[in-house]
């Protein structure tokens, strides 16, 4: 079944996380939990959950056997190959190229991206984590082809969900999934461990329909680099190298970003975002209103 949307009167009127709202930036502390279940609850160790907990994210080794994932490079390469798709609003392409850069609602429109978000090795962490039931509030592949993939700017993913989408909390956890070898020089993940902690208050309004630009390259909603400098030089960066059929999960809070691509290696990778069917979309809490469902889901069914 699928939950009401609420409307603005039932939206909680405390904004712990206020963002693009005041003129100069400010790093605010964290008020929720990072995990929520405990050992026990699923397939990830003591260990593991509190190492989760302190650095905010989480590697998984090896995730996908050799043909696994020869199945999702080809079904990654039929949809990047769908002209019919390629006119879909859900697909965004390279600024300097015609490209695919991303495809977004992939679970919707690939019955095989679709098993695998059900997949009891994939949503058994989730929830683990989360320490509830779950449901996708977004997912998307990801193709950053050899000499022209582009950066993606340091973020934090629950700043755009807070403002642009309305999720209240910071219970949701993303899983990104690597379909090819992820080397320090092609793009691989950056991440600053602890970052999660900490929220960073972004200034500037946001404009009606900035999913449109933001897609293509995001300006609202990214840190200064004041606030940059103070986490980097707190935390460190780390590089989150690996091969192929790895996965890495982390929170929604934590400051990421990844460089551009010059070498002839691609990096590509399946990314879903899993969030706590008790922390459902209301509002937004800086925006006109929500943004699409592709890009924010309003359909809160479990997935089973």
């Amino acid at each position: 079944m699928t939950t009401a949307l609420m409307t603005r009167s039932e939206q909680p009127t405390l904004d712990d996380y206020p963002t693009r709202k005041n003129h100069t930036p400010a790093l605010l502390y964290r008020k929720d939990a990072t995990v929520w279940g405990e050992a026990g609850d699923g397939p990830l160790e003591h260990e593991d959950l509190a190492g989760y907990d302190q650095k905010g994210y989480l590697q998984i080794g090896s995730l996908l056997n050799p043909e696994e994932l020869e199945k999702y490079r080809g079904e990654l390469h039929r949809l990047s190959g769908d002209r019919e798709l390629k006119r879909d609003e859900r697909v965004v392409v390279e600024r300097a190229s015609d490209e695919v850069r991303s495809i977004f609602e992939v679970h919707k429109i690939s019955p095989v991206f679709a098993d695998l978000v059900r997949d009891p090795r994939i949503i058994g962490r989730a929830r683990q984590i989360l320490g509830s039931d779950v449901y996708v509030h977004q997912s998307r592949v990801n193709y950053k082809p050899g000499f022209g993939g582009a950066d993606f700017f340091w973020h934090s993913d629950f700043e755009t969900w807070h403002a642009e989408d309305g999720m209240p909390r910071m219970r949701a956890v993303s899983i990104s999934i690597a379909l090819t070898d992820n080397y320090q020089h092609n793009g691989a993940l950056m991440i600053m461990p602890g970052s999660h902690r900490t929220f960073v208050s972004c200034v500037g309004e946001t404009p009606k329909d900035h999913y449109r630009a933001s897609l293509k390259t995001q300006e609202i909603g990214t840190p200064d680099q004041g606030s940059l400098s103070i986490l980097a030089g707190k935390h460190g960066i780390d590089v989150l190298t690996g091969p192929a059929g790895g996965a890495i999960m982390f929170d929604s809070n934590c400051m990421h970003g990844s460089n551009g691509n010059i070498t002839p290696f691609p990096r590509s990778n399946i990314f879903i975002v899993f969030n706590s069917v008790d922390n459902t979309c209301v509002e937004p809490f800086a925006a006109p209103k929500p943004r699409p469902s592709f890009l924010g889901a309003r359909d809160f069914t479990p997935v089973k």
